[in-house]
């Protein structure tokens, strides 16, 4: 038995409308049940709003490398050659995403290592300010993730990777800089 031609344009307009509904009621089904949602965090670090942008901490001699670099900025209040090395080593593991890191010591006196801008408090040091702490920054200078000196160095990795995934450098970014 062959379907009649109206049977078969009457499937054909089924197929398509099924094409077009299907999507938005699996969407509307994940969105009402929490289906394939995710329920946690993603980052590990927290973010501060509190804290001001780059520009206006109470800082000497801020640096970084390039004006498109994220900045890994940490509070060394003693000579504190572990964590120095410690960010040292994790910004070294971005591999390729190196170039798109600065790092910033702020206090201790150790001489500083390689790819490393050393800054110092001035004047009153600010309430948010956290002994040990490491921040993300963002190229405009916006804290985005702020860690406590307990962190582990692979979690804080993982979120400054999937912030340089997130925020591709822009294609011809390197020819520029040459």
């Amino acid at each position: 038995m062959s379907l009649s031609r109206l049977a078969r344009s009457r499937l054909k307009l089924a197929a398509l409308f099924a094409v077009f509904t299907l999507p938005m009621a699996m969407a509307w089904g994940m969105v009402e049940w929490r289906l394939g949602i995710p329920e946690g965090r993603t980052a590990h670090g927290t973010l501060h709003p509190e804290v001001p942008g780059l520009a206006s901490w109470p800082l000497t001699g801020v640096a970084k490398d390039g004006a498109d670099d994220w900045l890994l900025a940490f509070d060394c209040p003693q000579a504190c050659p572990q964590a120095a090395d410690r960010w040292w080593r994790l910004h070294r593991a971005l591999g390729r995403d190196a170039h798109r890191v600065s790092r910033l010591r702020i206090g201790g006196r150790a001489p500083a290592l390689p790819g490393e801008a050393v800054a110092a408090w001035t004047g009153a040091v600010p309430a948010w300010r956290e002994p040990g702490a490491l921040w993300i920054l963002d190229p405009e200078g916006r804290a985005v993730l702020r860690y406590g000196a307990e962190v582990e160095t692979a979690q804080v990795l993982e979120d400054l990777e999937r912030l340089l995934r997130l925020n591709p450098e822009p294609p011809l970014a390197r020819l520029h800089a040459e």
